[in-house]
């Protein structure tokens, strides 16, 4: 089923666009979830609570590409449900060595005075990706928004993990020389 016929199925309220959201989406979403969970169960439920959150927002919105708004619903969710699990007990897993390879880049301020400077950081670094060749890009999206692990990138792209490491160590550093370049870091 496209996902054409399957938006059509929440816009007309049908139960079955779950079903073959499930089918079509289900095994990506889970991956999702669990590469920043690191858990089954956890992603289990955050792939579950995708379904309902898109059912809740189809309509009124209406995804250019499901795929895509699938995923972010999914990552969004996984990492509330990050945060939450690690407030109550701090410790191992992906994400911290994640996220502290981004925070030389990016501080991650939540205020919500900011939140019109995040969405404008958020461009700035769209605009970065695009300019990275397709390769470098897919490294850089699927270690930083797929939370994948050095090891699988490199087994999927068949690189060394050292190359990966310094592949992704370097565009760490354009990033940071790109956000300075244009004053978002000083």
């Amino acid at each position: 089923m496209c996902d054409e016929e399957i938006i059509r199925l929440y816009l007309d309220r049908n139960e079955l666009a779950i079903s073959a959201t499930s089918r079509q989406y289900g095994s990506y979403c889970t991956a999702i979830a669990r590469n920043i969970l690191g858990n089954r169960e956890d992603a289990e439920e955050c792939v579950n609570d995708t379904y309902l959150n898109n059912w809740n927002s189809i309509p009124p919105h209406r995804p250019a590409m499901l795929s895509t708004y699938l995923g972010k619903i999914t990552r969004n969710l996984s990492f509330n449900r990050y945060r939450q699990s690690r407030a109550e007990k701090r410790g191992g897993g992906q994400m911290p060595l994640i996220l502290s390879e981004l925070d030389e880049c990016v501080s991650g301020q939540t205020d919500v005075e900011q939140l019109y400077q995040q969405k404008a950081l958020i461009a700035e670094i769209d605009r970065f990706l695009e300019g990275l060749e397709p390769g470098k890009r897919q490294l850089f999206v699927r270690r930083y928004w797929y939370a994948q692990g050095v090891r699988t990138i490199a087994r999927d792209l068949g690189m060394t993990e050292n190359n990966v490491s310094v592949q992704l160590s370097r565009m760490r550093q354009q990033l940071k020389s790109y956000l300075k370049e244009r004053q978002w870091i000083l």
